[in-house]
């Protein structure tokens, strides 16, 4: 009994095979239609792998920005509170937001923060002479430079020696409008009622838009940096201003607390806590806890989006591929229908004429889809030679985006384009398998 199994599996074997070097020796005599053929599917795989990979580029990209925006950030704010539940509603001085002492709990309560960065700001006028430049004067810590990516254009940032002194580093446009024609280090200016010592300029920054609701719109370029210890003891909590004919005060400690943990998965639940803390604390709602993280995740919705798109579009170049194989199969057919006769004839059932017909479109399509795979997966030294080609004919050509986006093939690409180029050749090859199989014998052989 097991002796007549493996002489039956060897003969099925061998008829496999058979049906296999048949639809190699048929594609063989005709090279430039089966090369066609496959062509379609080759672009069909490539493209399906370049997309997903330039997509993956650009999302990556995308996500590092969102990371230095400060995905890792709780940022806890001040907020002014609705005048119904504001206790000084009925008097000149307004008194509300964060506290210092606010900023010591957070540090001493929450053990898994990596750094809380406290921060005052105002807006000031500051004056050079005859020139002004109408500025939002920022009240910070050493760490405020690395945490906003700030960069110095030259002399130098603020130190630990700093604290209490009038010192400060002006942004790009306010240090432009005060020193239009001149190097603002070591020279002094007025900062409200006082002088101060220019000790460094940064470079310009491009402005953060507001995203979600949730981030507002900054424009580092026209910030004064100080130090905060100098805010509190030479500008204070209370700033009054003139409104309708009376002055009007607000007494606020800090504007902002920036909490940045150590790993995202952190955030949520660090938010949660800093919100607690806050609560018990604080008899109005004079404040606001923001979580940026929730653009990572708009980021991640929006990858998930583009990379089903990119499919969706290479997959209609797939189906585009297949309909062609199918054409010149169903041509195929209708050219050896003498040679299906014969076989018939001779002995040959409907199977072995489907499975002859599925062979060759099964090659042609595989071979297509291996080579496009090949091919697909050369996407990054082809892309960075054609940039640097058209870099070196004009660098003003290609957009910023492109100049820094780098593919990353997502392995799954890989096999799903190969995965459809496979679909495609059984699916197209089936209809003129089954047209070739069910064709009547003898009209076959009369056929000329």
């Amino acid at each position: 009994m097991a002796a007549g199994s493996r002489h039956y599996h060897r003969i099925m074997k061998s008829s496999f095979l058979q049906t296999v070097q048949l639809g190699l020796k048929s594609l063989l005599l005709q090279k430039m239609r089966a090369s066609l053929a496959a062509l379609g599917i080759f672009i069909g795989t490539t493209t399906v792998i370049w997309l997903v990979a330039m997509g993956e580029g650009v999302s990556q990209q995308a996500q590092e920005q969102i990371l230095e925006l400060g995905a890792r950030n709780v940022i806890v704010r001040t907020k002014e509170p609705n005048t119904g539940s504001d206790r000084d509603s009925n008097s000149r001085v307004k008194t509300y937001g964060l506290l210092r002492l606010d900023h010591r709990r957070i540090v001493e309560n929450i053990p898994n923060i990596k750094r809380a960065l406290p921060m005052r700001e105002l807006r000031f006028e500051l004056r050079l002479g005859n020139r002004t430049a109408d500025a939002k004067l920022v009240g910070c810590v050493e760490d405020y430079f690395e945490l906003n990516r700030l960069e110095m254009a030259r002399g130098r940032w603020l130190t630990p020696r700093d604290r209490g002194k009038k010192v400060v580093v002006l942004a790009d446009n306010t240090a432009k409008r005060l020193f239009p024609f001149e190097n603002p280090i070591g020279q002094t200016i007025w900062v409200g009622s006082e002088f101060y010592n220019v000790i460094g300029q940064t470079k310009p920054r491009t402005a953060s838009a507001a995203i979600g609701g949730s981030l507002d719109s900054r424009d580092y370029n026209l910030d004064a940096y100080i130090p905060l210890e100098t805010m509190r003891h030479r500008v204070g909590d209370l700033v009054m201003r003139r409104v309708g004919g009376e002055f009007q005060g607000e007494q606020v400690e800090l504007s902002q607390i920036t909490v940045e943990v150590y790993d995202i998965d952190e955030v949520d639940e660090t938010a949660q806590i800093i919100e607690s803390l806050l609560k018990k604390f604080h008899a109005q709602e004079d404040y606001a806890v923001v979580v940026p993280k929730e653009l990572l995740r708009q980021a991640a919705r929006t990858k998930a989006m583009f990379n089903v798109l990119l499919v969706v579009i290479a997959g209609i170049s797939l189906l585009v591929g297949g309909i062609g194989i199918m054409n010149i199969m169903l041509a195929t057919v209708t050219e050896r229908t003498r040679e299906i006769g014969i076989r018939r004839a001779l002995g040959a059932t409907r199977q072995h004429i489907i499975s002859q017909f599925l062979t060759e479109t099964v090659v042609l399509t595989v071979s297509g889809g291996l080579l496009g795979v090949l091919f697909g997966l050369s996407v990054g030294p082809i892309f960075r030679g054609l940039r640097a080609a058209l870099t070196m004919l004009s660098p003003d050509l290609l957009p910023p985006i492109i100049q820094t986006l780098e593919p990353h093939i997502a392995p799954w690409s890989v096999v799903l384009s190969l995965l459809i180029s496979l679909g495609v050749g059984v699916i197209f090859g089936v209809y003129p398998a089954r047209q070739a199989a069910y064709m009547d014998p003898i009209e076959a052989l009369r056929h000329e």
